[in-house]
């Protein structure tokens, strides 16, 4: 199965943090499982991160060069993901989020979330 996980799913992934449980672990580390990471992650970190927010002071540059060394694909963004934006209800207001359901229902891929309001979103969406 493809996976992406968003962006804390992510950040709770590069280390011991509690809030990934243990099932979602599983899943990440599943050698069945294709696992992806979306540039939109790296944006929104490196955005988040310069403005000081607490929950994103991880370095982008490690993270990236840690999911490649671990066999996750790096999932560009594309000019078909920014205008399936469009198409997306209003549920959500994050861009980042918006564009990872965007990239998820364009590419067949299942998005892995943390988010309830998130996973609202009609299509390939799973809530962890």
């Amino acid at each position: 199965m493809k996976l992406l996980p968003d962006t804390h799913l992510l950040i709770w992934g590069a280390g011991p943090d509690e809030r990934l449980s243990s099932a979602t672990r599983e899943l990440l580390t599943n050698p069945e499982n294709e696992l992806l990471f979306s540039a939109a992650s790296l944006w929104e970190i490196s955005i988040k991160r310069g403005r000081g927010r607490p929950d994103f002071q991880l370095d982008p540059r490690l993270l990236r060069r840690g999911l490649l060394d671990n066999g996750y694909i790096e999932l560009p963004i594309s000019s078909e993901h920014a205008v399936a934006v469009a198409n997306l209800p209003p549920i959500h207001k994050d861009p980042f989020d918006r564009l990872l359901v965007a990239q998820a229902m364009a590419e067949g891929i299942t998005l892995l979330t943390h988010d309830p309001v998130v996973a609202r979103y009609p299509g390939p969406i799973r809530l962890v």
